[in-house]
């Protein structure tokens, strides 16, 4: 069985898989070593992968390392199932690598275009055959609210939950309406703009996916596990490497 580690910017987010079948999975703020010896406690645990948009708890790491036979942390120099064409590989975020082997693995031969809406929002293309090429990162929801409250002097701190008129007619759903809806059709321009010269199938995934997909005015497909999807994709790949 494999574990698998997201650790992003506001959240851990954990799944386990049997035979490419999630199995479980779930969501917390921190990650306790406690909470691991839960896992292994109640799951026959064999190989794991940890991907981090941050600094690795040295404890989590030495108790991962220490328990699974197979373990590997997700960075830029571990192969994946994926040709990448990008300038500065080392600077790419792994969780954007990882979605976009998840949605490579659903759909080989599509061309790609992977949005995940989170802390932050970024767009990533694939072409038929596994070519990652590149892509780019907008502010998300929770930030941009933020920037509208924390840079100004009057603005409200507001949450995305509420009315959302075309046009706000008070200052709490003119901001609103000013980030959902800016992000909306932010979303559908980039879908309309690849679509153009080619077939284009899109995915949606992050913590606001299905909070946007009935939103947007194009066919896109939602999955919030799509990075812990290819997660488990690149660490089924480092095996059969090695065989």
């Amino acid at each position: 069985m494999n574990l698998i580690i997201d650790r992003g910017n506001s959240a851990v987010k954990i799944a386990l898989f049997e035979n490419n079948q999630l199995v479980e999975n779930g969501q917390w703020e921190t990650l306790p070593v406690e909470h691991l010896q839960d896992l292994f406690d109640k799951y026959p645990l064999k190989k794991g992968i940890l991907s981090s948009v941050g600094q690795i708890d040295k404890e989590v790491y030495a108790f991962l390392s220490g328990r699974l036979p197979v373990f590997y942390e997700l960075n830029n120099r571990l192969p994946v199932p994926l040709t990448i064409d990008y300038r500065t590989p080392e600077t790419l975020g792994m969780d954007r690598i990882a979605a976009a082997v998840g949605a490579f693995v659903q759909q080989p031969n599509e061309n790609l275009l992977i949005i995940d809406i989170g802390t932050a929002i970024t767009f990533d293309l694939v072409a038929k055959g596994g070519i990652y090429s590149g892509g780019n990162i907008s502010p998300g929801p929770a930030l941009r609210f933020k920037a509208l409250h924390q840079f100004t002097n009057r603005l409200p701190l507001i949450a995305e939950e509420g009315e959302i008129p075309a046009m706000g007619y008070d200052t709490e759903t003119a901001i609103r309406a000013g980030v959902i809806q800016g992000i909306v059709r932010e979303i559908d321009s980039y879908i309309k703009e690849y679509q153009k010269n080619q077939t284009v199938f899109a995915f949606l995934t992050g913590g606001y996916a299905f909070y946007f997909e009935s939103k947007l005015k194009n066919s896109i497909f939602a999955d919030e596990n799509l990075v812990l999807k290819g997660l488990n994709e690149i660490l089924n790949y480092q095996v059969k490497i090695k065989e």
